[in-house]
């Protein structure tokens, strides 16, 4: 016996404040307003960004000009985001946001989606054409084709740990629920990504039905933006911040 007295451990006191100012993973509103936060979040200030489905570039509206090094292409400018003009890890980020609509992909134009009053829609998220008879996947297995082939191109040209932001929305197809979010996250991880965050988007306005006259599944109000990093493939089940102090 010293006589001394015991030692007292002293309680570590975690670094950091009580704050609600966070990015939240659910958003009413458009893409425009949620596209920035997934920006601000995972891909750092002044990173070279492909956005291979640019179309009207209605992502980036509320984005800086001078943010990022953007490079915007898609059919129009005759670039097939399944075949890009890019080297190797070349890329920070990659963006993607196909058709995903399975009446993007009907082998008669007449029975495309995005007729009439939505001719813009169609030009928007496709190239206007039918799908060639014995050419690949039907409907929603057409829909994943394209995903995962794209997605096969942006593995190629990001760099180890790049960014790939990918907007979907679940849909039912030949009154099956698919459920695309789930699907991607699936066979993206099998191609060497590793999902890291998941944005839910829901429309402000409710959605239009015509001619409905049973409903069975619930009316998709809300689509996702997913994010994955690009795997060392090196050292595939590690993970490091894809900038510092992030």
């Amino acid at each position: 016996m010293t006589g001394q007295a015991p030692a007292v451990s002293r309680r570590k006191r975690p670094a950091g404040v009580a704050t609600t100012d966070v990015t939240l993973s659910a958003h009413i509103g458009s893409n425009a307003d949620v596209f920035p936060l997934v920006l601000d979040l995972h891909v750092p200030r002044g990173s070279r960004v492909a956005d291979v489905t640019w179309g009207k570039g209605a992502f980036w509206r509320k984005v800086p000009a001078d943010a990022y090094q953007v490079h915007a292409t898609d059919l129009q400018t005759g670039v097939d985001c399944r075949a890009l003009p890019y080297a190797d890890q070349e890329l920070d980020c990659v963006v993607l946001d196909p058709p995903y609509m399975e009446g993007l992909f009907r082998r008669d134009v007449e029975h495309l989606a995005g007729s009439g009053s939505h001719a813009a829609f169609r030009g928007r998220y496709s190239n206007g054409a039918a799908t060639e008879a014995g050419t690949g996947p039907r409907y929603h297995d057409a829909v994943l084709d394209l995903y995962l082939r794209a997605g096969t191109e942006a593995h190629r040209v990001l760099r180890n740990h790049g960014v790939f932001i990918v907007k979907c929305q679940d849909e039912v197809s030949a009154n099956r629920q698919r459920l695309t979010h789930v699907e991607l996250i699936n066979a993206y991880a099998e191609a060497g990504f590793y999902c890291k965050d998941l944005f839910v988007v829901v429309r402000p306005n409710r959605p239009v039905v015509a001619r409905l006259l049973r409903q069975e599944h619930a009316r998709k109000n809300h689509s996702y933006f997913l994010v994955f990093v690009k795997l060392d493939p090196r050292h595939p089940k590690r993970l490091r911040a894809v900038s510092s102090n992030r």
